[in-house]
């Protein structure tokens, strides 16, 4: 796919992304086999395409909220201040919690979230990322699921975005500048 000043290369396909969705709620329901209701939080708005395809695949009774953090704008790289611009609508203390994640880069994000959620007191909470790109951690954080992990590059498709294009795209794309 090009657009004027950037074209899309595909990385990963619409098949293996529905392949290993499949998976991880697969493994996601055996880990919370015995909750009474699991409160899916999707971290907005990268996520929401993953979440929507990963709770129809649990096997379990769900409750989902949206908690929307950001920490880049329209940039490319993270600005490392993190802002909640929504949260949860409900509360989470005593509960099973599972944060859905599209993609852990630095990390800042996804740590500044899993703390202020752990503050709240859930029984248990875990963290489900789609994407992870170990290469650019500066902050000590892991999902506990990952979909795949990725090299350093800038991607979008499947909920991501790129200066709020290409979320609709049902495949992750890497973004190339150099060629166009």
């Amino acid at each position: 796919m090009t657009h004027a000043e950037y074209v899309i290369d595909q990385m990963i396909s619409a098949k293996s992304i529905a392949a290993r969705v499949e998976d991880l709620a697969a493994e996601i329901s055996a880990h919370f086999r015995d909750t009474d209701k699991l409160v899916v939080v999707g971290l907005l708005r990268g996520s929401f395409v993953f979440i929507a395809d990963l709770v129809r695949e649990l096997d379990l009774p769900v409750e989902v909220d949206f908690l929307e953090a950001s920490s880049y704008g329209n940039a490319m790289k993270s600005s490392r201040e993190v802002r909640i611009l929504k949260d949860l609508s409900g509360e989470i203390a005593g509960r099973d919690v599972l944060v859905v994640e599209d993609i852990v880069d630095t990390g800042f994000t996804l740590h500044h979230v899993v703390g202020m959620l752990r503050a709240r007191e859930p029984a248990r909470l875990e963290v489900c990322a789609l994407l992870d790109k170990p290469s650019r951690r500066e902050v000590d954080i892991r999902a506990t699921w990952t979909g795949f992990e990725i090299p350093d590059e800038f991607v979008v498709g499947y909920g991501i975005d790129y200066a709020q294009r290409n979320r609709n795209l049902p495949y992750i794309g890497k973004v190339r500048f150099d060629d166009v």
